[in-house]
C-alpha cells in the first residue's frame, strides 16, 4: 500500500519501540545556553558580567517558534478545536509557519499560512517542502497584512482552526512552562537580566512572568525595531503595528530599540568572531542585550537567539 496523508494512521505500527527512540515533538526545547565571551570582550562588557544566549535554532524546526506552535496545537487538541483532518490556519513571518507545517505533517493536519511576500526565499522553500499552502500578502503591509488576510480567511471558512498566534495565550504559556525554567536551571538561578525581542511577544511575556515568580529582582527588557520601516523580520514596532492581544505594555522593566543596520553588523560579527551563523532577529537580540550588559559592573544577562542564519543566506547584508 502506498502511504498517503489519509491512510498513514492505519499503517501497522509495532507495539513497542527501542527505549532510546523519541517522537519529533520530544526534540523541542532543552536548547543550549551559549556564552558570548568574544562579543562581550569586543564591546567593553565588564569582566563581572556574563552575556549568555539560548540557541533556539537547535529545535527541530530550526527556531524558538517550535515551542509556541506545539503548545498551541496541544491546547487546541485538548479543547477539541483541532481535530483529525482539519486545516490549521495562521499568519506568520516564517518561523511559526515552519513549526506549524512541520508539526502538522507529523500529526496529520493540513496547514494554510498567510505570509508577507517579502519573507526570505529560504523560508518559502521550507514551508512548501513541508506541504504548507501559502497565501502571499502585500510586503509593504508586513506581518500586519498577513494577520488581516488570515482573519479574512478564518471568517470565510469556519471549518478551519485559526491558531491566531498573536492572541493565543498558549503562545506565551509555552515559554512560561519551558523556556523560563530552562534559563533558570542553566544559570543556576543566577540570571539578573533578561532581554528578548517582541513580535507576538510570546517569548518575552512567558519568560518574564515565570522569572518574576522565581526571583522578583530579575530585570526584564523588551526590544523592538527603532521604527515602523525596518528589516527585523518577526519583530514589531508596537507604536505603529497591530498590537498582539497577548502583549502587555506594562510587563517590561524597560524597552530597547535596535536599528536594522546594527542587527546586520552584529550578524556578521557573530559569524566571524563567535562562529555563530544566526538570523537577523537573533543578531538584533544580541545588540539589545549589549545595551544592557555594557551598563553593568556585574550580572548575568540572558537573551534569546530565535533562529540561525541559514534561512537568510540570500540576503545581501552578509557581504558588509
Amino acid at each position: 500500500m502506498i502511504a498517503t496523508r489519509n491512510n498513514l494512521n492505519s499503517i501497522h505500527r509495532p507495539q513497542t519501540a527501542p527505549a532510546a527512540a523519541v517522537r519529533l515533538e520530544e526534540l523541542i526545547g532543552n536548547t543550549p545556553l551559549l556564552r558570548l565571551d568574544r562579543v562581550a570582550a569586543a564591546h567593553g562588557v565588564a569582566p563581572g558580567v556574563s552575556l549568555l544566549a539560548k540557541a533556539e535554532w537547535t529545535n527541530p524546526g530550526g527556531s524558538v517558534k517550535d515551542r509556541a506552535a506545539l503548545n498551541i496545537i496541544r491546547a487546541a487538541e485538548r479543547a477539541g478545536g483541532l481535530r483529525p483532518g482539519m486545516t490549521l490556519l495562521d499568519a506568520t513571518s516564517g518561523n511559526t509557519g515552519i513549526a506549524y507545517a512541520m508539526l502538522g505533517a507529523a500529526r496529520g493536519y493540513r496547514v494554510k499560512l498567510a505570509v508577507p511576500e517579502n519573507v526570505s526565499p529560504e523560508r518559502v522553500a521550507i514551508l512548501r517542502a513541508y506541504g504548507a499552502e501559502l497565501i502571499l500578502t502585500d510586503p509593504l503591509e508586513g506581518s500586519d497584512g498577513a494577520i488581516r488576510e488570515a482573519r479574512r480567511l478564518a471568517a470565510a471558512d469556519p471549518t478551519v482552526f485559526y491558531a491566531d498566534q498573536y492572541n493565543n495565550p498558549a503562545n506565551w504559556q509555552a515559554h512560561y512552562l519551558t523556556t523560563a525554567e530552562e534559563i533558570w536551571r542553566q544559570t543556576g538561578g543566577a540570571i539578573s537580566h533578561f532581554v528578548a525581542g517582541v513580535g507576538t511577544s510570546g517569548t518575552f511575556t512567558g519568560v518574564t512572568r515565570r522569572l518574576r515568580e522565581l526571583n522578583p529582582e530579575v530585570v526584564c527588557y523588551a526590544a523592538q525595531p527603532d521604527g515602523p520601516f525596518n528589516g527585523l523580520e518577526g519583530w514589531k514596532h508596537m507604536a505603529t503595528a497591530i498590537v498582539p492581544g497577548i502583549y502587555d505594555e506594562h510587563l517590561a522593566d524597560g524597552n530597547l530599540s535596535v536599528r536594522t543596520e546594527d542587527a546586520y553588523a552584529m550578524a556578521r560579527f557573530l559569524a566571524r568572531n563567535e562562529g555563530l551563523l544566526v538570523g537577523v532577529s537573533s543578531a538584533a537580540a544580541v545588540a539589545a542585550a549589549l545595551q544592557v550588559a555594557t551598563g553593568l559592573d556585574e550580572g548575568v544577562v540572558v537573551t534569546i537567539l530565535p533562529d540561525s542564519g541559514f534561512k537568510y543566506l540570500s540576503e545581501g547584508f552578509w557581504a558588509g
